[in-house]
């Protein structure tokens, strides 16, 4: 039977407790069966998350597993060129919106892909950070009017791929980001004959704000300062390539927070275009870089793992600042540029992790494990325990620290044996927990107990590496909505933290998204021998491309989903990939996996000839070693089922 406060708990509730309409963007939502649904194209379309993991499990793909949305991504790509084009239109705007995506920010093939032939009918390109990004640029761009920008630290080889482009028809335009790179460029485009496209990368005062902000500045590593872009222009009018500057570029940083800040950006950046209008280049293009932010926590504000504005907003200030100093200017308006990737590509992934064991450090002892004589500070804190009404919440928190302390000082003097120091651990956390508890009811609560809950939090144990999955939680305490995917329906009783299967105390999320600044746990529910499976949203941006090796654990399974109103869950995998076995991560720290299996034979048929294993069990043994090889490299989870309670005899 269910407690009188489990069933009062309604899905409401914990969608209200999971911020789904907060950062949800009408994406993603509990249903009235307790599930977690998405709608990829927020039409009313939905699709129960746990089918798609489900009908995964079916076809041998286990957690951790990454679901793409597909549609969801296309989505993103016709949002962001649709909310220009309608600022265009409402601001009275004569240039038009020439986005690019960012190839860096996630570059997986299933992902460009998919922008690219969602991009058609926009002219939506491609820009590139790297000689191996310009590649893939180059092979999968389409067309002769959609642009590729071309950004980072280029050697020669960088500007001859850029000016291949160029020779073939295709649009590209070339980022000056350093003033030696003009140089290169007059000489490299001379030597093969073509005319080249050029952009200057401005180094604004403007800067940025959020965890990227200390990429901008006077303290950037790319972009020119307004000498050099002064010096850049005198080379190139010597070199009879006025005609080719063409674009004024700038980044003010990733994930940008505060709209005042990118409309001084965009301020800034205008002046130094209509400068450059005035000295006699053609000029044509403003890129405004990336920056469009998005709201992880579902604040609305200006913290950075939020933004204080939407997409819509984004572009009309984009177009309604460059409007205004290039009018004032008396200068044509540019064709405006953007290269928001995070807030394409982030909504559309998501991660599934199942969580597989509870660690409780304050769980009662068995009745078996009393000491056979109870030490005083055993006895002391059974006292406090008992008689809470006695002294205030603040006191018996402090005396509980000192018996517990005083508890560990005899251990180490060899005065208290283990089963006292035992009792004395599970008395301390019992003492925390019922003030804990007063605390929840009574609301106030004292500073000094503000941590209370985040010290009794359970460790929820996940199959998975936040170190490959979630980079950027690690390496630079990124939010994102974490929520389970069933049992909403159910109140969530346990504060809990995450933590993952590596090595690493580092592999762990501790902290999360809250409406308020952030919280130090996460309620969820209690675990009951059954999958217990939570998502980790709006991952698609950097955390599929950015994960390491670290304990060799590897890219997890991975499926694309599509809606389809004719199947029977609304959807349909179009594509699901393995994630890496075992013999493909050895591979990749220069094993070969063959090798270790000649080796580990060799070794277990000496065992064998000196007795210690017999014949049969050294083939077994053999066998196993090679099928582990072919094996995943994640946790294969295997359920004990609980053994029923003995009946007591009449």
């Amino acid at each position: 039977m269910k407690s009188k406060s489990a069933s009062s708990w309604s899905v409401s509730q914990s969608e209200e407790l999971y911020g789904f309409k907060r950062w949800g963007s009408g994406h993603f939502g509990a249903g009235a069966d307790g599930f977690v649904n998405v709608q990829p194209l927020a039409d009313g379309r939905e699709i129960r998350i746990m089918d798609v993991v489900n009908e995964s499990l079916g076809m041998g793909l286990k957690a951790p597993l990454v679901i793409r949305f597909q549609d969801l991504l296309r989505h993103r790509v016709t949002q962001l060129n649709e909310c220009f084009r309608k600022a265009i239109k409402e601001e009275g705007y004569d240039g038009e919106y020439r986005g690019v995506f960012p190839i860096k920010v996630n570059q997986l093939r299933e992902v460009v892909d998919e922008i690219v032939e969602a991009g058609k009918e926009f002219g939506y390109g491609l820009e590139a950070g790297s000689k191996p990004e310009l590649m893939i640029a180059l092979a999968m761009h389409e067309g002769t009017e959609r642009l590729i920008i071309c950004n980072g630290y280029k050697d020669h080889d960088y500007i001859r791929l850029a000016l291949l482009g160029r020779k073939i028809g295709k649009k590209i335009i070339i980022v000056v980001e350093q003033l030696a790179e003009v140089d290169d460029i007059i000489a490299i485009s001379e030597e093969v004959g073509v005319k080249p496209l050029i952009g200057f990368r401005a180094k604004l005062q403007t800067r940025g704000e959020g965890k990227w902000s200390s990429s901008t500045g006077d303290n950037a590593k790319f972009g020119l300062n307004t000498a050099e872009i002064l010096f850049a222009t005198e080379k190139l009018r010597a070199a009879k390539l006025t005609q080719c500057v063409k674009l004024v570029h700038f980044h003010i940083g990733s994930q940008v927070p505060n709209i005042i800040t990118i409309k001084n950006a965009v301020v800034e950046a205008t002046r130094f275009y209509c400068q450059l209008v005035k000295m006699g280049f053609p000029m044509g293009f403003l890129d405004c870089g990336g920056g469009l932010g998005i709201d992880y926590d579902g604040s609305r504000t200006n913290f950075e793992s939020s933004m204080n504005y939407t997409m819509a907003e984004y572009a009309r200030d984009v177009v309604a600042n460059i409007r205004d100093i290039c009018v004032a200017s008396n200068v044509a308006v540019p064709d405006i540029i953007t290269e928001s990737g995070r807030a394409v590509v982030a909504p559309h992934s998501m991660l599934v992790v199942e969580v597989f064991e509870r660690i409780n450090k304050r769980e009662t002892l068995g009745v078996q494990h009393q000491p056979k004589v109870k030490h005083k500070v055993v006895t002391d804190l059974e006292l406090l325990l008992k008689n809470k009404a006695k002294l205030g919440k603040l006191e018996r928190f402090h005396d509980a620290i000192q018996k517990k302390e005083e508890s560990f000082s005899l251990f180490n003097l060899g005065y208290l044996d283990l089963e006292n120091r035992a009792a004395a651990e599970s008395l301390y956390w019992q003492v925390c927990e019922q003030i804990a508890k007063e605390i929840r009811d009574s609301g106030y609560v004292p500073e000094e107990l503000q941590d209370l809950n985040a010290l009794l939090a359970d460790q929820y144990v996940c199959n998975f590496s936040v170190f490959q999955s979630l980079l950027d939680h690690w390496a630079l305490k990124q939010l994102f909505p974490i929520t389970p995917l069933h049992r909403l329906a159910e109140k969530p009783s346990v504060n809990a933290i995450l933590v993952d299967i590596t090595c690493d105390s580092d592999g762990k999320i501790s902290t999360f998204i809250d409406l308020q600044d952030t919280k130090d746990h996460l309620p969820l529910h209690p675990l009951n021998n059954k999958p217990y499976y939570l998502g980790v949203f709006l991952t698609g941006a950097y955390q599929d491309i950015m994960g390491d090796l670290h304990n060799l654990f590897g890219r997890v399974n991975e499926v694309h989903v599509f809606l389809e109103p004719d199947e029977p869950n609304g959807f349909y995998i179009e594509e699901a990939l393995a994630g890496s076995r075992v013999s493909d991560v050895i591979d990749g720290v220069q094993y070969q996996w063959e090798e270790l299996c000649r080796k580990m034979k060799a070794q277990i048929d000496a065992a064998t000839k000196k007795d210690l294993v017999k014949p049969r069990e050294g083939v077994r043994l053999v066998e196993f070693y090679e099928e582990q090889m072919r094996s995943k490299t994640y946790l294969n989870i295997e359920r004990t089922p609980k053994k029923k309670p003995a009946r007591k005899k009449a």
